[in-house]
Order: structure tokens, then sequence, then C-alpha cells
């Protein structure tokens, strides 16, 4: 019986979820995406919080263009953001996403603005 694209997804996510863990010197950078909007978070899994968020949704980004140009601007937003709160690497958790398109460009412009993964 083939899955559905959410019941597959979450399959593997919870396989990465395994693996992942965010911690204070290394969090873990989240993404989710919608069919609109684009969500992405740094987490401290050992203190149960997050550190910094950014999100199409924000009023700081410019949400012109395709959905792939609003993720990269997200990504640079978060980078900015993480720098000016003293964090320079992360762990990359893509939520069950291929790694192309939006999630890609998010993560592209979180590297140009200094995150390192």
């Amino acid at each position: 019986m083939a899955f559905s694209k959410v019941k597959r997804r979450k399959k593997i996510r919870m396989g990465i979820s395994r693996k992942i863990r965010g911690t204070a010197e290394r969090p873990r950078l989240a993404v989710f995406r919608s069919n609109k909007e684009i969500y992405a978070q740094i987490i401290d899994d050992l203190g149960s919080n997050t550190l910094v968020f950014a999100s199409s949704r924000e009023s700081g980004v410019d949400t012109k263009g395709t959905k792939t140009e609003v993720a990269k601007k997200v990504g640079e937003a978060l980078g900015k953001k993480a720098k000016d709160a003293g964090i320079e690497s992360v762990v990359f958790d893509r939520g069950g996403y291929l790694y192309h398109g939006r999630v890609k460009a998010l993560a592209d412009g979180a590297r140009e603005n200094g995150l390192k993964f």
C-alpha cells in the first residue's frame, strides 16, 4: 500500500528526529513549509526552547517574487538574527522535505549570512 505524501513525510521526519538533536553549542535549524509560506526556527532541544525564528509572514521579510526567492530571503533573515544572537553553527533539520527547491534556497540564504551547517 502506497503512503500518502503526509504519512511519508512524517515517517522520514521521525527518522531524522531520532538522529538529530540540537544543543546549546550547536542548535537545530528546523524547517516547515506550507503551500504558501515557509517557516524556520533554531531550537535548543536540550533546553526545549526556540532561540531564533523567521518566516515569510514576518513584516521584515520582503515577500515579492517567487516562493523560492522568498524562502531565500527568509534564510537570509534567519542568518542575520542568528548572528545577532551569537549562533554560528547549526544542525540542519529539513523536516522530512527533500533538500530541493524552497528548502535548499532557505539553507543557502542562511549560509550566505554566516551560518555553518
